[in-house]
Order: C-alpha cells, then structure tokens, then sequence
C-alpha cells in the first residue's frame, strides 16, 4: 500500500507543479492592464502648507485635446466626474453642478465666495493624479489637475477634475494597453513637451553606445533584410531580442518602467524591461 500511496502523491506533485508554476510564470511576464496604464501615466503629486497647495512630484504631462471639461479648484471638498464614450465628451449636467453647491456651500465653498467650476479648454495643460481600471463595469477613471506653470495661470488654482473613459460592455477585458491609451489620448494625449523631454534624456545617455555599435547595428538590419522568414515577437521579450529580430526602431520613447519602440508599421510596448504590447 506505501508504494502505491507514494505514487499518488507523486503524481499529485507533478501535476501540481505543472499547473501552477507556469500559471505564475506567465502572470510575471503579463502586467495586469491597470499596472501597464499607471506606467503610461506617471502619477503628479501635491501637497499642502501655510501658503496653499503646490505640486511635489511632476507626472506625465497631458494635453486636453478637446474643450468641454468642467472641474473645480483643488480645495473644493468635491470632484465633478465628466463621462466620454463613444468618442463624445459629456461633462456633468447643470442640476448635479447646482446639487453640488448647495450641500457644500454650508462649508463656505460657493461660488459667491470666489469657488467656482472651471471649464478647461482645448490645449490646457494637465497632471494625471489618480488611475483605476474597472473590469466589471468596462470604465477607466483618471483624475487630473491642472498645470498652473504651463497653462500661465496665476495666481494657480489647480483645477481637478475626472474622467470616466467608458467602454463597450465586456471590451475592456479584452483590450490591449494600447487600445486604451489611444481612447484616453483622444481626449488627454501625452504633450509633446514630454515626448521629447523623455527622448532627450534618452538620447543623452544613448549616444556613445550608439557610436559604438552603429556598425554592428547596420551589419544586423543588413542581415534581416536578407531573412525571407518573417520575424515572431512575443509576450515577456527582452528589448535585445526584439532589436536582434526587427533592428533598431525608428523611434524611442522612454517612460519610466514604461518604454515603446516605434517602427515603420509597429509599435512595441516594454513594461520593466519585457514585451508587454504589439500594435
């Protein structure tokens, strides 16, 4: 019977260890969709003194791409949530505005006392400063605030507001990071100021060892023109295996945990170093 029973629990083991390795595995190498987001939008950071509210830790600086926004000063108690689906921006309804100041305006936060709603316009300039992903209800929520130095507004408020990015019923599940970002960017896209400031401090760094390979960089595109098999990029690749398969990308965009290599008809999204996205 002891021979037997060992079997089974062998077995049991094996099977076990089959079963659940891999499973860890391949969550390791496959970043959850809110953890790749919160990577593509580096959080701002504010605090408090005697004098007001300031920014402490600057995020990924985004450019309001269509007008209709409607937010309050940061001190406000509260937070209008403006809703876009669909490509169409629907900020909060007049009913809840005026709902809103009547049950703060016991705290002294009405307009007559110089808080009021803001409504941002097209090209302001904001910091992202919450993210959260619901799967259930198909909905990624970012909240912002506004940059005060780059819109030149003075004396700064610090306008917040949210969004709430709607999605078709059972999408989000299945969405790429990707297909994410390019809904958000439709209504708050990465300013170009930060683009090239991230590849600038690439660059910088990149220079001498570019020098150094260019010519073993060319010898490799050479040779990949010269494959007539197609080049297979995977999940959890690292950005010298990518390289070795397409060659140096057109473009570099460095953000943090967060890299995106772009080719002529590709861009491949990096998370800490690994393949996480192919477009």
């Amino acid at each position: 019977m002891r021979p037997r029973l060992q079997a089974v629990i062998a077995a049991i083991v094996l099977i076990a260890c089959v079963t659940i390795f891999p499973v860890s595995r391949a969550s390791a190498q496959a970043p959850t969709l809110q953890e790749q987001l919160v990577a593509q939008y580096k959080l701002a950071k504010l605090a408090s003194d005697t004098s007001g509210f300031s920014v402490t830790e600057e995020g990924t600086l985004l450019e309001i791409k269509k007008g209709g926004l409607l937010g309050v000063p940061y001190t406000d108690k509260t937070t209008l949530t403006n809703k876009y689906e669909g490509g169409v921006l629907h900020p909060p309804n007049s009913a809840m505005v005026e709902a809103r100041k009547k049950i703060f305006g016991h705290f002294g936060q009405t307009q007559d006392q110089g808080q009021t709603t803001k409504l941002f316009q097209k090209g302001d300039k904001v910091y992202p400063t919450k993210l959260d992903v619901n799967l259930e209800k198909d909905t990624v929520s970012l909240g912002v605030v506004a940059c005060d130095t780059c819109n030149k507004t003075d004396p700064p408020t610090y306008n917040k507001t949210q969004v709430v990015f709607q999605f078709p019923k059972g999408s989000l599940a299945k969405a790429s990071a990707g297909d994410v970002e390019d809904t958000i960017g439709q209504l708050l896209a990465v300013s170009d100021d930060t683009q090239q400031q991230d590849q600038g401090q690439q660059q910088g760094g990149q220079d001498q060892g570019q020098a150094k390979g260019q010519g073993q960089g060319q010898g490799q595109a050479q040779g990949q023109q010269q494959q007539s098999e197609p080049q297979t990029i995977q999940l959890g690749m690292t950005a010298d295996q990518v390289t070795g398969a397409l060659g140096k990308p057109e473009k570099i965009v460095n953000l943090g945990p967060k890299q995106l290599y772009i080719y002529k008809d590709m861009k491949v999204t990096f998370f800490n170093g690994r393949v996480a996205d192919v477009q």
